[in-house]
């Protein structure tokens, strides 16, 4: 079965509900379970010749947000005991889905667990797709769980 499971979290409901599947998959199996938050800091208009830069907000929440959530998820890891843990990677201005295929090899994961926002036509065109993208840059099998309400 499973021995690596990550999950990438954000906060959201789709988030939370894919990190209790993972957890009871993970109890099931004994794996170990990583949650996975991923770091992105705005990109900045820099014109080096004329000495313009983009004037920032002095407050970057990024790290902020990433200690809350994943607080929250060692809250819910808490069943798991020692096999649970949580991680910030910062994504250095890579997308989402390079970062999570990076972190995916990293922790040597047999199985990724993940919400898929169910975006289609133009909305996913301009949005993109971190599950799509993941099936086409990692050979590790995905479990995606649409995000919306339980049945």
């Amino acid at each position: 079965m499973y021995k690596r499971i990550l999950v990438p979290v954000d906060g959201s409901e789709g988030a939370r509900r894919a990190l209790d599947e993972a957890i009871k998959l993970a109890q099931l199996s004994g794996a170990q379970l990583q949650a996975v938050y991923v770091l992105e800091h705005p990109t900045r208009v820099v014109d080096v010749s004329a000495g313009f830069a983009e004037q920032m907000p002095v407050r970057d929440t990024s790290s902020e947000t990433a200690t809350s959530v994943l607080g929250e998820a060692r809250e819910r890891l808490a069943a798991l005991a020692d096999q649970g843990s949580v991680r910030a990677v910062d994504a250095y201005g890579d997308s989402l889905a390079t970062v999570l295929a990076r972190t995916i090899d990293e922790f040597d994961t047999d199985l990724v667990v993940m919400y898929s926002h169910g975006r289609s036509g133009i909305r996913r065109l301009f949005a993109g797709s971190v599950a799509e993208s993941l099936l086409h840059d990692t050979t590790v099998p995905l479990l995606l769980l649409r995000n919306g309400e339980q049945e």
